[in-house]
């Protein structure tokens, strides 16, 4: 005979399901089988101990004289009830165990399919529950398996399995099977009714836990992260500010001979992190999201969230980066759209009015260039074609014509 007992037994030590909620699936699925049986589950007792593993079921009947039944779902006579203990009398309640195998081997297999689904399922939200309420949070894994387009991890303190896409490891990100993995809970979806666990090293969050981790300043509250930025694998801007004046938020982020920073380089794959001061200055935040290039002059529309950066020569491409990644970062930063300039000593340097071409150059062509701060033929030609083409509405053939104007100007 199948025991259903053996069933729930397995499952009671389930550490994702609170015993009340067991409990309360388990008396779900026996009164299901008593209702099937006898029609209705009113005067049945259902007693279920997930300590010790096992369930006691009790019919309780009202105990009337012989011929005197109405109802025999809730009635049983004097002579029945003596049947089962020679105590009882008339007005008195009946107790009468039931053992499973009073349900027949269908009923019990069909119980134990329903038993065995409810707890899975069960089993399943608490799971979904338990991760989101994580979301954001740090978590250390192994990794178990690698397949073509994730990485599967074995999460170190739940030992549940947990999904490291590709997309979200960092350039240089090579792992075996065996290795220990770092990230944080990006998300949790379901697949094919399945919550899958999703982690990322590449969302913001990521670093920002590394620097609580590193940063006792940070966790205590003395230091609060106000913005981060990343390409992740090649260059983070992290702009922070200290609510203690005695307290230098870059320099504690920082530590001592670059110690704290140095960890969290290495785990990102010696991606360049720039620690600057948050202001809500808006012209110094924009100085200070430019590290390593000194800023000369700085003119803000604020209306269209553009700002006019004017440099050295000798500045400007500190302030770009290497592929553009130093501007970009400062940009996403600052929620500014930064146009970069170079000075130029035009006592010196031989220059035109752009009015003055006129004649070549058709005059919304010329209106386009003076909107980016272009008014002479040098400054237009101190740009490069792709900047150009970016921050202008102008077409490329349009750009490659002028500047070919502007340049013969030069040469003759």
């Amino acid at each position: 005979m199948i025991n259903l007992v053996d069933t729930f037994s397995d499952f009671k030590s389930s550490k994702n399901i609170d015993r009340p909620t067991m409990v309360r699936v388990l008396e779900d699925v026996f009164r299901t089988l008593i209702k099937k049986k006898f029609g209705s589950d009113d005067n049945f007792d259902v007693i279920v101990n997930t300590q010790q593993g096992d369930l006691e079921l009790w019919r309780v009947r009202e105990i009337v004289p012989d011929g005197e039944v109405t109802d025999d779902r809730s009635q049983i006579s004097i002579s029945e009830a003596l049947a089962i203990d020679d105590s009882y009398e008339i007005g008195e309640e009946c107790y009468e165990q039931l053992f499973l195998e009073d349900f027949g081997r269908r009923a019990i297999q069909a119980a134990r399919q329903t038993l065995i689904s409810r707890i899975m399922e069960l089993e399943k939200d608490e799971i979904y529950k338990k991760y989101m309420e994580r979301v954001g949070d740090m978590v250390v894994g192994e990794v178990g398996q690698i397949m073509k387009r994730e990485f599967l991890i074995i999460d170190d303190a739940t030992g549940h399995e947990l999904i490291l896409p590709k997309q979200e490891t960092i350039r240089g990100d090579f792992f075996h099977k065996g290795d220990m993995v770092r990230g944080i809970i990006k998300r949790v979806e379901m697949r094919n009714n399945t919550p899958a666990v999703i982690m990322s090293r590449t969302d913001n969050g990521f670093l920002e836990k590394l620097l609580e981790q590193e940063v006792p300043e940070i966790e205590d509250g003395i230091i609060a992260i106000k913005r981060i930025v990343r390409l992740p694998g090649e260059r983070a801007k992290v702009a922070v500010e200290s609510y203690d004046d005695r307290v230098d938020p870059v320099g504690a982020c920082v530590g001592m001979k670059g110690s704290r920073i140095h960890g969290i380089v290495r785990e990102l794959n010696n991606e360049n992190i720039d620690i600057i001061n948050y202001t809500s200055n808006e012209s110094l935040l924009i100085q200070r999201a430019l590290t390593p290039a000194k800023v000369t002059t700085i003119e803000l529309d604020q209306e269209k969230k553009r700002a006019s950066v004017y440099l050295e020569p000798d500045q400007v491409s500190l302030a770009i980066g290497k592929g553009g990644t130093n501007i970009k970062l400062a940009s996403k930063l600052t929620g500014y759209e930064i146009d970069v300039y170079r000075i130029t000593d035009e006592q010196e340097v031989e220059d035109v009015d752009l009015d003055e071409f006129s004649d070549e150059i058709e005059g919304w062509v010329i209106d386009e260039l003076k909107r980016i701060g272009c008014d002479t033929a040098r400054n237009v030609l101190e740009l490069s074609k792709e900047e150009l083409l970016r921050r202008t509405e102008l077409e490329e053939e349009t750009v490659d014509e002028v500047l070919k104007i502007l340049a013969a100007e030069f040469e003759d």
